[in-house]
């Protein structure tokens, strides 16, 4: 598993960096996605909603009732199993207009077994600033199943309480820009470095053959727009289309502490070291003793504990590595003596610890 891993590592990140286009590094300062939620309720459900514990989908059913002119006794408690509260979000895409339609997603607030079938009723939809954008309604899908019976046992498949309406909401407000107002275009890199802004400004102003490009930090870069560059878009269509050669990132080694996985980027070498890696093993099994007195006797039965310990120790494996040794040679090092990815971590940061290596270590 080791050995695939860390080859699977090396085959992706090997070769130095390769031209790109504008469009692969940069977003456009402006355009953007943003964000929209609501909250809403589920109905149809074959009785797979909330339960009584859920008051606020109680109360969310006696207003919606009172909206139709059915006045309920404030007193009434509702046991709607066919309904369920959720809440609602989507993403804007920029420059929607009104009428076009979005994606939602449907979540379940309370105590839910399942959405399947179950139809949303009209929620507006709200960015952060309170305004409502969009109207959300329609049939959810569920991929998900979940089944149940008496005894208790159930089974689940996915998740039966999230689902998605394709196109459930129509966009009813346009989210304002200053991109088409503003006299410059600002790209902001989505890899901050300073070397790959540089060659941004450079080949920006190569190709207008004009200095309409200039940066300031490693984070972003401003370009003037030209008078006669037709419309903005499609002056940044063609940003879009311009090779750029980036900078190569630093190396680095990044351990993902929850699944074990280790991956090595290209570049990564060490200094002169020697390292010794062993495993020491600890085993405590416990029993018990049964003591029967004889017969006619006066003693008493007793139970007596008895702990039995082994420890043993893997042999060590020492490794030497000569100094600058490549990527290739880390792999095949490690790979030669087995090594688990919980021992590939140990050695790389111990490594660092002494300084021996030449790369940045990132806990994910």
């Amino acid at each position: 598993m080791i050995r695939y891993m860390l080859s699977l590592a090396l085959l992706c990140c090997t070769g130095l960096a390769h031209a790109q286009t504008l469009g692969q590094l940069v977003n456009v300062e402006g355009v953007r996605e943003n964000q929209l939620t609501g909250y809403g309720i589920v109905v149809g459900l074959a009785g797979t909603g909330d339960g009584s514990q859920a008051k606020y989908t109680s109360q969310s059913i006696k207003n919606m009732l009172n909206q139709f002119g059915v006045r309920m006794p404030d007193n009434a408690q509702l046991r709607a199993r066919n309904t369920a509260a959720v809440m609602i979000s989507a993403s804007f895409p920029p420059g929607y207009r009104r009428g076009q339609t979005i994606d939602i997603t449907v979540s379940s607030l309370g105590d839910a077994k399942s959405l399947r079938g179950g139809t949303l009723l009209m929620a507006p939809l709200r960015a952060a600033d309170g305004e409502t954008y969009a109207l959300a309604q329609g049939n959810v899908v569920v991929p998900g199943v979940a089944a149940s019976g008496r005894s208790g046992s159930s089974v689940t498949i996915n998740t039966a309480t999230a689902g998605r309406i394709p196109n459930g909401a129509t966009v009813e407000r346009e989210i304002e820009s200053d991109f088409a107002s503003t006299p410059t275009v600002r790209l902001n890199l989505k890899r901050p470095n300073f070397q790959t802004a540089t060659n941004i400004v450079h080949a920006i102003n190569r190709t207008f053959g004009v200095a309409i490009a200039s940066t300031e930090d490693a984070t972003s870069v401003d370009i003037a727009v030209p008078a006669n560059a037709g419309s903005r878009s499609a002056f940044v269509a063609r940003l879009h289309r311009i090779a750029i050669e980036p900078a190569g990132d630093a190396p680095k080694v990044v351990f993902n502490s929850r699944t074990g996985t280790v991956v090595i980027s290209q570049g990564v070498t060490v200094k002169p070291a020697v390292v010794s890696h062993g495993a020491l093993k600890v085993s405590i099994d416990e029993s018990f003793n049964v003591s029967q007195p004889e017969a006619l006797g006066n003693g008493q039965t007793a139970v007596t504990p008895q702990s039995s310990i082994d420890i043993s120790q893997r042999g060590g494996n020492a490794f030497q590595w000569k100094n600058g040794a490549s990527l290739q040679a880390i792999v095949d090092t490690i790979n030669s003596i087995g090594a688990t990815p919980d021992d590939l971590m140990a050695i790389l940061q111990g490594l660092s610890e002494a300084g021996a290596l030449n790369a940045e270590l990132e806990v994910i």
